[in-house]
């Protein structure tokens, strides 16, 4: 197999593009810095891109390695034919080479080899021949033998059954035709195991769906409910089509005394031995592909989430709401630096309401607060109605925003949150965090595991390496994307950076404390275990503003500065004049861009990406987008009528639908079918986490705390 000829045509780019991207992948580049920086070598890859790329190369590797050690073991059992050696060459799946070598592979004893040692072979090969002129039962007396233990010729005849079962379900031109008819017209099948049982399964108590056409969220859904053994769940194969294809396969003479014997034979090696690993493969393929469907939608959800506009300049008061332990408040000033905490009780049982309004005017007055940031967790609706009561009291504008705390209780009690906070518990941590995350959504996130932010479906339930690679690779992305300023980004922040490691990022928070600030990207060279390599990964990421050279506050990298300088140069600009707004529209003043990437030696992508930085220096691409609703005023479920038209903000993207918060305790449902009029595979399509919506209500149902919304007629 041509691995680059296949990913090529799989990714629908050119032969060369895939080429390049695989020699920097093997020379130790990120994917982050391919993507910015190897432009002209890969043709413009993106990041998606390149991890798809990535992602295939490795799988695609590994069939071939697992190619050459099946050839190897079959080749030394003396047993590799020219034929069997074809095909596991021309294999494009590991379940395929897998199959290939089932027959060769060493094995546990079976019902089969027991029968080989008692010396069955040969009447097992009398059966397979369908030649006989006399009863089976008369063959089989010939293999009488006590010491051996066949007592019997019915003995002798069961074990010789035994291995043509074995060897019918050993071959892979069966199987794979097999798991094809199970794939294409089999039915998922599931039953409760108690029926009068209240869950949240009931949809699946008595539930079947066709194998090819199941969503991925009831793969996940199903296999959830039958962890917890509320459901049974079953592929039901088309049985009859698969045995009339064996015996079509198997029976080729129209022997009496054979073709009972082989019917039943045929259908104990489908029942015993060939069905249970078939379903056991669908539904691992079934669940494999839920789970890639899940990731990706995860993934995207939470590149939408760290990719929320900062709302810079202003001090915010975070409000981590409970009822019993009180409300924890912090107040943080527009660098993030926390300069007051305190607990408040205006919730039940203590309902301390007037005392607490009158600490948050305290603490309003004394810091200039102007935005209230509150999770939206337990409580999060009382708090709500308080903070709405109490700015209409105070004579200054505050607003405020619910803020997704998915992950804050997590990050509050880890390891990282005592070292930042040593002298605070975790209430006035997450409290910290929750302010924090409205001020720059990525430098906080980036704190707690991307698995605890909770805008996917089924997380808990997935191959959780998988998971976390692929959430790992979201966060590296958006952080490079973005860019860090050198001088006050934390190690959490640090470390995904491309090519910067855990201890790298603390060595550089490290090198910072003793030497006082970066002053110019080169000094990062002076880092403990920062080598030139990673220093070339890493320099073009990493922002000093009012630093010695002013393209480090750029994303220009340093291997362009030469071309950089003498851009400016042929411009008749003075270097130190690009300062931001100066040199907008630069780009729009050069005629021949191709004509002028040659003179200064570097690609036109390259050209095209100094020019952009020129212009609009260490522009952060967040910029474009939506910006968080900031409310002073509250509903509830039953201010709600249908019909009413609403602006909210996507919360959560699922497979079937979007939660959309429209600023009362509960995010309604936005259906898929209520999304858009024209028709749509997924919600992605059409939405994204963050953004901002008009939506109608279409019912409530108080009880159940459930809001149907629609995009449609608005």
């Amino acid at each position: 197999m041509d691995i680059i000829v296949t990913i090529a045509t799989e990714l629908g780019v050119r032969k060369n593009q895939v080429e390049a991207a695989v020699k920097l992948i093997d020379e130790g580049n990120t994917i982050p810095f391919i993507a910015r920086y190897r432009k002209e070598a890969t043709g413009a890859l993106d990041d998606e891109q390149l991890r798809e790329l990535h992602e295939r190369l490795t799988y695609l590797r590994n069939l071939e390695e697992k190619k050459a050690q099946v050839l190897a073991t079959i080749e030394e059992q003396g047993k590799l034919t020219e034929e069997l050696k074809a095909q596991i060459l021309a294999a494009q799946t590991l379940v395929v080479v897998e199959d290939l070598y089932r027959p060769y592979r060493p094995k546990r004893r079976t019902r089969a080899t027991v029968a080989k040692e008692k010396g069955l072979e040969p009447l097992a090969n009398i059966l397979m021949l369908q030649m006989t002129g006399k009863s089976m039962l008369e063959e089989a007396a010939a293999f009488i033998n006590e010491e051996k233990e066949v007592l019997c010729a019915e003995d002798a005849l069961a074990g010789a059954k035994d291995i043509v079962a074995e060897s019918i379900s050993e071959e892979a031109d069966y199987r794979i035709r097999i798991r094809e008819m199970t794939t294409k017209k089999g039915v998922v099948r599931s039953t409760a195991k108690d029926a009068e049982a209240k869950t949240v399964y009931e949809m699946y108590y008595d539930f079947s769906e066709p194998v090819g056409k199941l969503a991925g969220h009831r793969v996940l859904a199903l296999n959830r409910g039958e962890a917890e053994k509320v459901l049974t769940v079953k592929v039901e194969a088309p049985e009859e089509d698969i045995l009339r294809y064996l015996e079509k396969q198997i029976i080729t003479r129209d022997n009496p005394n054979t073709k009972a014997i082989l019917q039943e034979t045929i259908a104990d090696s489908y029942d015993r031995l060939i069905a249970p690993a078939i379903e056991r493969e669908v539904r691992s393929e079934l669940t494999e592909k839920a789970e890639d469907g899940a990731i990706s939608v995860f993934g995207k959800n939470l590149g939408q989430l760290l990719m929320q506009p900062p709302i810079a300049g202003k001090n915010v008061l975070g409000w981590d709401p409970a009822f019993r332990t009180g409300c924890k408040l912090a107040v943080v000033d527009a660098t993030g630096k926390v300069l007051d905490t305190t607990v408040i009780f205006p919730t039940a049982p203590q309902n301390k309401v007037e005392e607490s309004k009158k600490v948050l005017t305290k603490l309003i007055d004394k810091y200039d607060i102007s935005l209230i940031s509150v999770g939206n967790g337990t409580a999060s609706r009382e708090s709500e109605m308080v903070i709405v009561e109490l700015l209409k009291e105070l004579n200054k504008p505050v607003q405020y925003v619910i803020v997704n705390e998915a992950g804050a209780s997590v990050y509050s009690a880890s390891k990282l949150a005592t070292e930042e906070f040593p002298n605070f518990d975790v209430g006035q941590r997450s409290a910290a965090s929750i302010a924090r995350r409205l001020q720059d959504p990525l430098a906080e996130l980036v704190k707690i595991d991307p698995k605890a932010i909770g805008v996917g479906q089924y997380q808990h339930d997935m191959n959780q390496k998988k998971l976390g690679e692929a959430l790992g690779g979201v966060v590296e992305d958006c952080v490079n994307r973005v860019g860090v300023d050198l001088n006050t980004a934390s190690a959490s922040l640090l470390e995904y950076i491309s090519g910067i490691s855990k201890a790298v990022a603390k060595n550089i928070v490290a090198y910072r404390e003793a030497n006082g600030r970066f002053m110019s990207r080169n000094e990062l060279l002076k880092v403990p275990k920062l080598g030139p390599k990673a220093y070339e990964q890493c320099a073009g990421f990493l922002r000093i503003l009012n630093g010695k050279n002013p393209l480090d506050a750029t994303s220009v990298h340093p291997e362009s500065y030469a071309a950089t300088a003498l851009l400016l140069e042929k411009l008749g600009i003075d270097k130190k004049d690009f300062k931001p707004g100066q040199l907008a529209g630069l780009g729009k003043t050069i005629k021949d861009k191709k004509k002028l990437a040659a003179e200064l030696e570097i690609g036109e992508l390259t050209l095209n990406d100094i020019l952009s930085e020129l212009e609009k220096p260490g522009r952060d691409p967040r910029e474009d987008m939506p910006r968080p609703i900031l409310r002073s005023d509250v509903l509830e479920m039953k201010d709600l009528t249908p019909g009413m038209v609403l602006k909210g903000t996507v919360r959560n993207v699922i497979d079937f639908g979007a939660f959309v918060d429209i600023g009362v305790h509960q995010d309604g449902l936005v259906h898929i079918s209520q999304i858009c009029d024209r028709f749509i595979k997924h919600p992605l399509e059409a939405l994204s986490v963050g953004d901002i919506v008009e939506v109608k209500v279409l019912e409530i149902d108080i009880q159940k705390k459930r809001i149907a919304l629609t995009m449609k007629g608005i």
